[in-house]
């Protein structure tokens, strides 16, 4: 099929850009990497009145850091170019981590970082390692900006918190502190498929090797990235177990993940995936912890 008719801009400058969407407001949608977009169009389970293409800004376009403690990603970094960058590698490994997960290298060297986030799919990997690592987001508009914490911006099936005059113009991402462990790991049929579930998991030990601070969050296992905090507060204040990881494991998947199956992965099935990926996940985090 072909997309319903639209107009077509391509904004030189992010003024421009800002103008035209606070002029189309929520007629108007993004065009980034157009790897999710596109095929949505064509099969015209969207047909939006008008698309902005950003692809011309390069001001959007960049990786820095801030204080050498913070990442900081412009909306239209293409997804290969954060995958080859080596301080990213070493400081923030877990989005280093993940970034293979997605897709294919063909779709990560179109695809963008601020396209994969405010799409929201809740089968992507992006948001779940932003949501992990307390990330934020700059959102702007011809008004001004604002930052948007992670917790505060997904809000379920490809719903964020961007209003219908913003654009998602950064990232931010705080690096890993010392001592923290970090894992992300996912299930699906075949590699570049959609996961039936993954997790991404943050913990931080103090000098004995006791638990400070942990993050689980898990993918495709609700209708957004879904932030298990009662399961990861089970480990704070304590050291490494099997007990306490079968624990933690067991809360998650059973009173914390809201899956709804698929026509590949039953509710059950998709508990017993959570199970599984959280007990790998924390071992492999906990002895990444202890290492650094």
């Amino acid at each position: 099929m072909k997309p319903a008719s639209f107009k077509y801009y391509a904004p030189e400058s992010l003024e421009e850009a800002l103008r035209l969407k606070a002029q189309y407001g929520d007629e108007a949608r993004i065009l980034a990497g157009g790897q999710s977009l596109i095929p949505a169009m064509n099969f015209r389970i969207m047909q939006p009145a008008v698309l902005l293409d950003l692809n011309l800004l390069a001001e959007l376009s960049y990786i820095s850091t801030k204080d050498g403690k913070v990442l900081q990603l412009g909306a239209m970094t293409r997804l290969n170019e954060v995958e080859g960058d080596v301080v990213i590698a070493d400081r923030v490994s877990l989005l280093h981590e993940a970034l293979p997960y997605i897709a294919h290298p063909q779709i990560r060297n179109r695809g963008t970082v601020g396209g994969n986030i405010a799409h929201a799919d809740p089968a992507a990997e992006l948001p779940v390692v932003a949501l992990a690592m307390d990330s934020r987001f700059r959102v702007q508009s011809t008004n001004g900006s604002h930052w948007i914490n992670s917790e505060d911006f997904f809000r379920g099936y490809f719903e964020t918190a961007i209003d219908s005059s913003e654009i998602l113009v950064e990232i931010e991402m705080p690096f890993l502190e010392p001592c923290t462990g970090w894992a992300f790991l996912e299930v699906s049929r075949r590699p570049g498929d959609y996961a039936m579930a993954g997790i991404a998991a943050v913990i931080t030990l103090d000098s004995n090797h006791i638990c400070r601070k942990a993050r689980l969050v898990y993918l495709n296992l609700s209708d957004a990235p879904l932030d298990a905090k009662q399961s990861a507060d089970l480990l704070v204040g304590e050291m490494q177990s099997n007990e306490l990881i079968m624990e933690v494991a067991i809360k998650a998947s059973e009173e914390e993940i809201m899956p709804m199956g698929s026509l590949h992965a039953t509710v059950n099935y998709q508990r017993h995936l959570a199970r599984i990926l959280t007990k790998r996940a924390l071992k492999l985090a906990f002895g990444r912890a202890k290492q650094t």
